[in-house]
């Protein structure tokens, strides 16, 4: 079995809460370790005024005692700071005055709010933005932590930088990164307001954003995510639900504003021959440098290796043991100052939509959000593979497959 997780909550309710089932007893884990995700996401040129209100910080309910995990699932609460200011319009109580002048009925496009009040049969559209806001990520990145320090207890590595906001693009792109070079290239990426390691991309980055602002418009833009030290064989080719790569690719659609996914070179596959694409295998008796290092090597273990890696480490569904390669492409975000024109839900009269405070651009943020729901699926993937009741037992698994691999 491997981990499974809710999240619950509205963007402007009292609390978002959170709880992931099936990690390990064992691990050594923080509120302080997940806050440091926490703040990775609230930062980001182009963020709106919630962020100088909010200060995220994860309080574990269950299932960590004295800093360890103890098997039982982990319950995080993340309070909402704003509640404050909206507990009129979104307590639970059906008591006193209800706040019918607050009623949203101007559906704003790009958003779920016309789509939602249908399905669920409301005409007051705040019942759908408050859950539909991005707002929820925030709990997915706490959870996200505690599955990203479960795999850097086996050496994997997640990180995600940008490539692309709007049409100003970076140089910076994994096909051409030594991996034992990532850990500078994803500090560089913490250091910039846009999280691009590229500093002169980042700067034109920055202007065109302050373009977006002064206009009433938003940007979207690209990210990529890697995920490094993955032994192969995570996943499987035997059923469509269990391939790691259509795994991966739901996830990070899942994400709001997400409308695209590559892994490896993606869609460029479709403009090459397949001579061009297609990973080569090589094998040495001695086991393989670390992938994009040395030799022209990139990758394998245990004598099987790569020279490319435009699969993005996964073949088949499977793990190939090439560093993971994932990439995401952000619509910008729907709620504009320059209203665009709708409808109302009541009168059916036009309307230019309502405007809830927002971001300009989310782009460095989403990337955070990517690496957390990668870390989910894999460890999800890790423990199918490698499953056990405590960190001791995972670990004797673990390291019981790598032998098996060294004789392959």
């Amino acid at each position: 079995m491997g981990i499974r997780f809710l999240t619950s909550g509205e963007s402007h309710g009292k609390a978002l809460t959170g709880i992931l089932e099936g990690i390990p007893s064992g691990l050594f884990i923080s509120a302080d370790y997940i806050d440091k995700d926490l703040r990775r996401r609230q930062g980001g040129y182009g963020r709106g005024g919630r962020m100088k209100i909010e200060t995220d910080h994860a309080e574990i309910l269950s299932g960590v005692r004295w800093g360890k995990t103890i098997g039982s699932p982990i319950a995080i609460l993340i309070e909402n700071r704003d509640w404050a200011n909206w507990q009129d319009i979104m307590r639970a109580e059906a008591r006193g005055q209800r706040a019918e002048s607050r009623a949203v009925t101007r559906p704003r496009p790009g958003h779920a709010d016309l789509a939602g009040a249908i399905k669920y049969d409301t005409h007051d559209i705040r019942n759908i933005l408050e859950r539909s806001s991005a707002r929820e990520t925030a709990m997915r990145v706490a959870l996200g932590a505690v599955a990203k320090k479960f795999l850097s207890d086996f050496n994997v590595m997640i990180g995600s930088y940008v490539i692309q906001i709007g049409k100003q693009q970076s140089a910076s792109s994994s096909q051409h990164k030594n991996e034992k070079g990532l850990p500078v290239i994803f500090k560089d990426a913490e250091k910039s307001p846009v999280r691009c390691p590229d500093k002169n991309a980042s700067q034109k980055m920055v202007k065109l954003i302050d373009r977006a602002i002064k206009e009433g418009n938003s940007l979207g833009g690209i990210f990529e995510v890697l995920v490094t030290g993955l032994p192969i064989g995570l996943g499987s080719h035997t059923q469509w639900d269990r391939r790691l790569d259509g795994r991966l690719a739901q996830a990070l659609m899942s994400i709001q504003a997400i409308k695209g996914v590559e892994i490896g070179i993606g869609f460029e596959m479709g403009r090459r021959f397949g001579s061009e694409v297609m990973d080569e295998i090589f094998y040495s008796p001695s086991p393989s440098p670390s992938p994009l290092e040395g030799e022209g090597r990139v990758g394998g273990h245990f004598g099987f290796y790569r020279k490319t890696n435009n699969a993005g480490g996964i073949e088949g569904g499977m793990t190939n043991g090439m560093p993971i390669i994932l990439r995401a492409v952000m619509k910008p975000i729907p709620t504009l100052k320059k209203s665009l024109s709708s409808v109302d839900i009541n009168t059916k009269k036009p309307f230019k939509a309502a405007y809830e405070r927002s971001d300009v651009c989310a782009v460095p943020a989403a990337g955070v959000v990517g690496e957390a729901m990668a870390a989910l699926v894999i460890a999800d993937a890790f423990l199918e593979k490698f499953g056990g009741d405590s960190m001791t037992e995972v670990k004797r698994n673990y390291n019981s497959y790598l032998k098996y691999l060294s004789k392959f």
